[in-house]
């Protein structure tokens, strides 16, 4: 079937401009309802396909593409195809040249109009494009899911009956660097009342050899509640207080004036400079990561039972509740665990500030389901591609998972906190006039 067939089709599409920036409700329809009926109607009395290459759905856009290109060459030209006005102007029509095109729906043949004069430029489908932006967001998608180069192609040619190639793949991967380093100096908020600085460990190949490094990341809260991943760093493992005032100083230059707690894991060095670039923020030892390093040191049919003798120490009411009950713990488990019992006590100055805070904060603070929500869909990705080329790539697929995990799931602002207003109020008790409220 030729869409020259499917009557009544033809003319409404003509009216539909893919160029025009008319902005219209949502809960209005661009094609109107009669003419889906119509072609539906086309569909169903003919048996034709929907779908594929030769489907209804590429032969719309094929049709859609062509006579937007074609009113394109109108307003370059300055007249209408057949229009005598247009005779002795000085440039015209001069046929039309084969052109396949990569969409969301597959490879679609176009003709594309020429000019005489050979200046017409179009915007659509610029020249040397063999892809619609559409097309480059699925590859893009498919990055971010964590899919291989090798994955991507296989899906595109089973899906799309398409092949690309590796290097195109990584061009339009390439392409968004720019846009991510973008959001990694993005501007930031003046003051977080909580910061997550939290450590993953990925594979990337260096010299030759395949290396753990670690990426660090920071999550901030902000006097909304709202939580959003700040940025995403490469180490080789061996950063000090002067690798870390170098990124913390970074996140003062992009706008946080002030942090009233950071929560942190026990990175060398990391401390030091937080109190050097926020002196008021309090340093807290991240719980769930005292809690896991325990679990480490114990047996899997011992965990059950750790958790629940850790749990009073870090429910404690008060420091001297909590000493009491790393005390207990110890006479209970230290002679079997006593690395447990180390871990603790090492990081014990770091770990007992937020005991001074009442429920409604040290709740917010030792929550799990920010940083193992985040941690999880970045370990997913990372583990799907077994280890990177290079750290640029590494930091390129870590950060884009990150931006979408920000922007995509609740909006560019970052997904809220439960309960709050209410430790918001506990925080401008503990903290006064450090919150910008307004």
């Amino acid at each position: 079937m030729t869409m020259s067939d499917m009557t009544g089709v033809n003319e409404p599409i003509a009216e539909v401009s893919l160029t025009s920036n008319v902005s219209r409700p949502a809960s209005e329809a661009v094609v109107p309802d009669e003419l889906v009926d119509q072609v539906m109607a086309k569909v169903d009395a003919e048996g034709l396909e929907l779908l594929g290459a030769d489907g209804v759905l590429a032969q719309l856009t094929k049709r859609v593409l062509e006579r937007a290109l074609d009113d394109e060459l109108t307003v370059e030209l300055g007249y209408e195809r057949g229009d005598p006005d247009g005779r002795g102007s000085g440039n015209s029509r001069n046929g039309t040249s084969p052109k396949t095109v990569l969409t969301e729906i597959g490879a679609v043949p176009l003709a594309i109009p020429r000019d005489r004069n050979g200046s017409f430029e179009p915007q659509l489908i610029p020249k040397h494009s063999r892809r619609l932006d559409g097309f480059n967001e699925r590859i893009i998608s498919l990055y971010a899911g964590g899919l291989t180069v090798r994955d991507i192609r296989r899906h595109l040619a089973k899906i799309y009956q398409v092949d690309v190639s590796p290097e195109l793949i990584s061009r339009v991967t390439d392409g968004i660097v720019e846009e991510l380093n973008e959001w990694q100096t993005r501007p930031l908020e003046a003051v977080y009342p909580i910061m997550y600085i939290d450590a993953l460990v990925i594979k990337v190949r260096d010299h030759g050899t395949v290396v753990n490094k670690p990426a660090y990341l920071a999550i901030g809260v902000d006097v909304d509640g709202r939580k959003q991943v700040l940025g995403i760093w490469l180490g080789d493992g061996d950063e000090g207080a002067k690798y870390w005032l170098t990124v913390l100083t970074e996140l003062r230059h992009r706008g946080i004036s002030d942090v009233l707690i950071v929560c942190c894991d026990g990175l060398k060095g990391l401390p030091d400079a937080i109190e050097a670039t926020w002196p008021r923020a309090t340093v807290q030892t991240c719980v769930i990561h005292l809690l896991r390093a325990s679990f480490r040191y114990s047996s899997y049919n011992d965990r059950k039972a750790i958790a629940a003798a850790l749990r009073p120490i870090y429910t404690a009411i008060d420091a001297g509740a909590a000493e009491a009950a790393m005390d207990d713990f110890e006479l209970t488990w230290g002679d079997r665990y006593p690395g447990i019992v180390r871990l603790w006590r090492t990081a014990w100055e770091r770990f007992t500030p937020f005991l001074a805070f009442p429920a409604e904060i040290r709740k917010i603070v030792y929550t799990t389901n920010l940083i193992e929500s985040v941690n999880y869909q970045l370990r997913k990705v990372s583990r799907n591609r077994g280890h990177f080329p290079h750290g640029d790539a590494a930091l390129k697929l870590l950060r884009l998972v990150a931006r979408d995990i920000t922007t995509t799931r609740s909006g560019a602002l970052g997904t809220g906190t439960w309960g709050w207003r209410s430790a918001l109020n506990i925080f401008e008790i503990h903290f006064p006039d450090r919150l910008p409220i307004t």
